[in-house]
């Protein structure tokens, strides 16, 4: 049975035959209804129904190459929960490129309300006090774990001159919404009161994420805002997912890796049955204020149906007073920060994150007190 709950309806007519549908871990199809509250949030964006200049992915030789070999391995637009996690778990690990070595790599796990998390640190030297990285993988808050971004994360605590810890936070729709972004918070929490003991400086750090996980990382700093810390001077948002209503016109277009289906089937299975998307820990861009959150490079790429989303965003840091960098990849598609085996943008993407939080730890050191609290 479809349905579809509407609160104050009033233009929102495309919403009126909304029905998700999505396979469980067990294959087993599952519906959800999502209750719209109040008006449309996005209603005071400027530009949120303008539809992203679209170009074709045909312009870069190398992504159409790729395009290719994703497709013929059936990875182009994963059409179910197994096949997600297999896209991101051994597929796109695969197109990373050589990993670099680091000085250390562990694996540790960590305390939350639900349970224990999986962590991997990196860290580029044993000098102490470095600052640190709290990264969330992607995957649609149902795939992706600790080796998703196992070969960029490496290159950036190279880069950058950074511990990076990696959270495997856990997935949907087995454990649904607020799992998710209760281990993104309590994963960076535990990580601030453990910096001296990861050789971190408790006084720098930042947190990053790619798609699902850049929805994590801005909703860690809601939430770190609202509960007094830990405090967080930097946030990198690559192609964040910051905007659960999938009825945006850059979601109709013809996108070569996440769909508006699959974005509504992953939605389906990491929201519970009854969900107000606007919550601003499912929907950042629909906080009420985003004053004096941290300074922000937000990275977007064209063939992407959270471009507009993601650059909105960075409009409503600005209003609020938050420093805010946008960079766009002409002709990159959606996950290209994992493929940097083949595509010379997700390089260039990986040297940018590093340069930016090279930047913002270097400016918190010039402005650190004297003495750590």
């Amino acid at each position: 049975m479809y349905c579809t709950v509407l609160k104050n309806a009033k233009n929102l007519t495309l919403l009126s035959s909304l029905a998700f549908t999505v396979f469980s871990a067990v294959g087993v199809l599952a519906e959800v209804c999502i209750v719209r509250g109040g008006s449309d949030p996005r209603a005071g964006i400027a530009g949120w129904d303008q539809a992203p200049p679209q170009t074709s992915v045909s312009a870069d030789v190398q992504v159409k190459t790729l395009l290719d070999k994703m497709t013929a391995a059936g990875m182009a637009q994963p059409a179910n929960l197994k096949e997600a996690r297999a896209a991101y778990s051994h597929f796109y690990p695969t197109l990373s490129g050589a990993p670099e070595n680091v000085f250390r790599m562990e694996d540790r796990h960590v305390p939350s309300r639900g349970g224990i998390i999986p962590i991997r640190i990196y860290a580029p030297s044993a000098e102490a006090s470095l600052p640190i990285v709290v990264f969330f993988h992607g995957g649609g808050f149902v795939a992706g774990d600790l080796k998703t971004d196992d070969a960029p994360l490496r290159s950036v605590a190279n880069r950058c001159a950074c511990i990076v810890v990696s959270v495997a936070y856990r997935l949907a729709p087995e454990h649904k919404y607020p799992a998710a972004p209760d281990d993104a918070y309590d994963a960076t929490k535990w990580v601030a009161e453990h910096a001296g003991e990861l050789g971190a400086d408790p006084n720098r750090i930042a947190v990053a994420g790619e798609g699902a996980g850049g929805n994590l990382a801005a909703g860690v700093t809601l939430r770190a805002r609202e509960r007094g810390g830990p405090h967080l001077i930097f946030q990198v948002l690559i192609y964040p997912t910051l905007d659960a209503y999938t009825t945006r016109p850059g979601w109709f277009a013809d996108l070569p890796v996440v769909s508006r289906e699959s974005a509504n089937k992953v939605l389906a299975a990491y929201l519970p049955t009854v969900s107000d998307l606007r919550d601003p820990w499912v929907s950042p861009i629909s906080a009420n204020s985003l004053t004096a959150l941290p300074a922000a490079l937000i990275i977007t790429d064209i063939d992407d149906g959270m471009r507009d989303q993601g650059e909105q965003y960075a409009n409503r840091l600005r209003q609020d007073g938050v420093q805010v960098k946008v960079s766009q990849y002409p002709t990159m598609i959606h996950g290209f920060f994992m493929m940097a085996g083949h595509l010379d943008g997700a390089k260039k993407c990986i040297d940018e994150t590093a340069s930016a939080l090279s930047g913002a730890f270097t400016i918190a050191t010039q402005t650190a007190p004297l003495t750590a609290n």
